[in-house]
Order: structure tokens, then C-alpha cells, then sequence
């Protein structure tokens, strides 16, 4: 089996960490290179725990930093929800320093992009800072891309702003930059983030999947507690879950803009489902979920992990 190459671009993060290591644990995908950007807490911060959680693994993955803040504005993190660490909860080995690359995260995608025979898949599952930056920097790797797979934006309501979902609102103008690109581009957002569920009897389960579904059971149940009886929600894994489940999806073709001027709607990802705009579609939506599948799908996912 020829593995599919993906850059993840990332900002652990307990949800972050369940998706990551599905996709290292997969045997589809070929995970080159994992970026970070600052995101759900500082880039110091989201850096040192992807270095944990590959010590934690025994993954040898080279790591790149990447972006600070995003593109104009301060960092408006999300510290609130995953804790000022991101990843408190959870006895972590040392961080795996030597996989710290020393290049920035934008020049690392940069040539391991130029570099490989096939082309490669993007998968933010974080603010599109990186992406932007690189798109801007080295417009050439487009050509080399067979497409981006993201976790990000909504076809109705938001959770960041009333509209707006966090990985677009937090960096507006670098998710614009994106999404306007014409690369090929999936949008896995909030509409399937929320039909995504773990109950809590799969949270037992986990809790005996070795330990990967040990760490998760902990780090969800100290930070996700109210959400243990009504179920968790996976977003970024509906990233990964597109790549190597996609018949999941209930999936549309549509023009998707960026809101960066609206007073109480920057940030909003407008899916011209109607087509209002009149412009070529430039995204594919995921609209839908088949929940129950994609809950089966994850529990055997997490339990090929270690």
C-alpha cells in the first residue's frame, strides 16, 4: 500500500492530540512533518506538547515552529478551555527536543513540499497562520499540493463568535489568504464537529485502549468534565476522519468566503450554499455526519493506537 504524505499543521490541545495520533497510527498516511502555530495556547507552549506527546508515542516525526500570533492582530488563545498549558492533567514523558527542527515551520513545509515525488496533503487542524504564510511566501508549492483538509469554519452558528469558529476567527486574515488560494480544500467545521460524539460509555472504553485512551480519558475528563454525560465532541479527528473514512461525510461543493469587515461577524465563514455570490465554488463543505458510524470509526482508530 502506497501511504498518502500529509503535513499536519496543529496547536495542541487535547483534541488535537486524539487526532494526531489516530493519524500516526494509521496505516494510510505518512505523516512527514507536524508544524505548530499558536492557537488554543502560545506557540511555546503547543510546541512542547507535540514534543511530549511524540516521546510520549515513540514517533520519531520532525517538528517545525511556526507562527506566534496571527497575521495582524494579538493572540486571543483558548487557554480557558484547554488550560494554560494546553495538555495539564496528564503525566507527560520530557519533551523529545531532538525533533525540534531548527528552520521555521513555513520554510520546513516549504521543502519537504519541493521535495517529495508525491504530492502532498495539508491538514490544519489549527489557525491557518502557517498556511497563509507559506501560500504568500511560496505560491509555487500550490502545484505540489493535492489539497487541504481542514478543521475550521461553520455553515451556521460559531463557537469563538456568535458566527465564527475559532481556527478562522483567530487569524481572519491568514484563513482569507487560504481559502482564496484555489488549492483544493475540504472544510470539515463545526456543522459535523458537533454530530461527532464520544458518549461516556466510549469514554470507559478508552479508558482500556492502552495508553493513548488513557491519556485521553484523563486530560477529557479534567477539562471536558460537563461534557462527559451529553457526549464529547471530536473536531479536529473529523479531519482526519475525511481522509481516511470520507464516505462519512455528507459533502457539497460551494463558493466559501471569509468575513474580515463585519462588526460582529469577522471572522465568519459565509457558505454561499445558494449560490448569493456568484462565485465558482473553491471549497468542499462537509454538511453532515453519519454519527453513529463515525463513533465506531474512531473507538477501533483510537484502539490501534498505543
Amino acid at each position: 500500500m502506497i501511504k498518502r504524505p500529509v503535513i499536519i499543521d496543529t496547536d495542541p490541545g487535547i483534541d488535537d492530540a486524539l487526532a494526531i495520533a489516530i493519524a500516526l497510527f494509521s496505516e494510510e498516511l505518512d505523516v512527514k512533518l507536524i508544524t505548530t502555530v499558536a492557537g488554543n495556547v502560545s506557540l511555546a507552549h503547543v510546541t512542547d506538547n507535540m514534543l511530549k506527546l511524540l516521546q510520549f508515542w515513540g514517533k520519531d516525526i520532525p517538528v517545525a515552529a511556526g507562527a506566534a500570533k496571527p497575521l495582524i492582530e494579538p493572540l486571543v488563545d483558548a487557554s480557558n478551555v484547554h488550560g494554560v498549558t494546553g495538555m495539564e492533567g496528564y503525566e507527560f514523558p520530557e519533551p523529545k527536543r531532538e525533533l525540534l527542527l531548527k528552520e521555521h515551520a513555513v520554510n520546513a513545509m516549504y521543502r519537504v513540499i519541493m521535495e517529495s515525488e508525491e504530492p502532498i496533503t495539508l491538514v490544519p487542524i489549527a489557525p491557518l497562520t502557517n498556511i497563509a504564510l507559506l501560500f504568500s511566501m511560496y505560491p509555487e508549492v500550490k502545484g505540489k499540493i493535492k489539497e487541504v483538509v481542514l478543521m475550521g469554519g461553520s455553515a451556521s452558528r460559531g463557537n469563538k463568535g456568535v458566527m465564527s469558529e475559532f481556527n478562522v476567527a483567530t487569524d481572519p486574515e491568514a484563513a482569507k489568504i487560504v481559502f482564496d488560494s484555489g488549492v483544493p480544500m475540504v472544510m470539515a467545521g463545526l456543522d459535523v464537529g458537533w454530530k461527532a460524539l464520544v458518549y461516556p460509555e466510549d469514554s470507559e472504553k478508552m479508558l482500556g485502549m492502552g495508553k493513548t485512551g488513557e491519556m485521553a480519558y484523563c486530560l477529557f475528563k479534567k477539562y471536558r468534565g460537563g461534557s462527559f454525560s451529553t457526549g464529547l465532541k471530536m473536531y479536529d479527528s473529523c479531519a482526519i476522519a475525511y481522509l481516511l473514512c470520507p464516505e462519512l461525510f455528507t459533502v457539497e461543493d460551494t463558493y466559501v468566503a471569509i468575513e474580515l469587515a463585519g462588526s460582529m461577524t469577522r471572522g465568519c465563514t459565509l457558505v454561499d450554499l445558494k449560490h448569493y455570490l456568484k462565485q465558482d465554488a473553491n471549497v468542499k463543505v462537509c454538511r453532515d455526519i453519519d454519527g453513529e458510524k463515525f463513533r465506531k470509526w474512531f473507538l477501533e482508530a483510537v484502539s490501534r493506537c498505543i
